[in-house]
């Protein structure tokens, strides 16, 4: 059937013979469209079903999240970390045996270098506080309080390095972090909701442990305004927050590399 959208006038023909002219077909600009959009499908297809065949999405780690890529790096760290720590322990035992080359006074001298700079264990009495995240659904638990928005109910980094830098204050001789020693070039760091520390990653609760006089690093902590106001949201809003005295403890040395990537030593 003929659409007379598509052709001339009935009746119409060729000047010179007056029969019917030659119906030329064409094609709307709808019709082209279609079909280049059909056509932009299946070069996408097809191009998608090469790159699949290429890749194994279980193995190839360009495709996994990157929370998965971040736990697997600080599950190596943490592994290169044990690994350092006994060459370490290796390198003071030959060195014991064999005398080292040092004299008794660089012995000592060396001995109260690594002890300052948090390398070797640490013995005494300790106090540990633990920080966590409000429990899930929390509300404002006093009147005159906002309802809470999500960053009020997580631990921030300002808040660990608030504990740490009270801990420092109250006179703390070394304090682990996690699993961790902490050492002069250490940085405590929070990246969304989780603690990144030396390559390492942790999730909450954080605990954090000193040693030291208790009674004076307990009052460091009460003091503090930073820790003062981090209080009004355990009061209000649930954060968790606990101090205990654990009594005599040993934090482990700092086991990782001391090299400096970008500062220099003054010379």
């Amino acid at each position: 059937m003929s659409n007379t959208a598509d052709s001339p006038q009935a009746g119409s023909g060729s000047p010179e013979t007056g029969s019917p002219s030659p119906r030329t077909p064409r094609l709307r600009p709808v019709r082209v469209l279609t079909l280049g959009v059909f056509a932009l499908a299946g070069l996408l297809f097809i191009t998608s079903f090469n790159t699949a065949k290429g890749t194994n999405i279980r193995t190839d780690s360009s495709l996994l999240k990157l929370s998965d890529l971040i736990h697997e790096r600080s599950y190596k760290n943490a592994r290169l970390d044990e690994s350092n720590a006994a060459l370490r322990d290796d390198v003071d035992g030959l060195a014991e045996r064999t005398g080292g080359g040092t004299s008794a006074a660089e012995e000592a001298r060396l001995a109260a270098l690594e002890k300052n700079a948090g390398t070797q264990k640490l013995t005494g009495k300790a106090v540990t506080v633990t920080l966590n995240d409000a429990p899930p659904g929390a509300t404002a638990k006093l009147p005159g309080y906002p309802e809470p928005q999500p960053d009020y109910l997580v631990i921030h980094q300002q808040d660990l390095q608030a504990v740490v830098n009270a801990l420092w204050q109250g006179g703390a001789q070394g304090i682990k972090v996690m699993d961790q020693r902490l050492i002069s070039t250490s940085a405590v760091r929070c990246v969304g909701n989780t603690l990144i520390l030396q390559g390492r990653v942790y999730s909450p609760p954080y605990k954090i442990t000193a040693i030291g006089n208790p009674d004076k690093l307990q009052k460091a902590l009460a003091d503090s305004p930073a820790i003062q106001n981090y209080m009004v949201y355990v009061n209000v809003y649930g954060l968790g927050w606990k101090v205990t005295e654990d009594g005599t403890v040993t934090l482990p040395g700092y086991s990782g590399t001391v090299d400096l990537h970008y500062a220099k030593p003054v010379e």
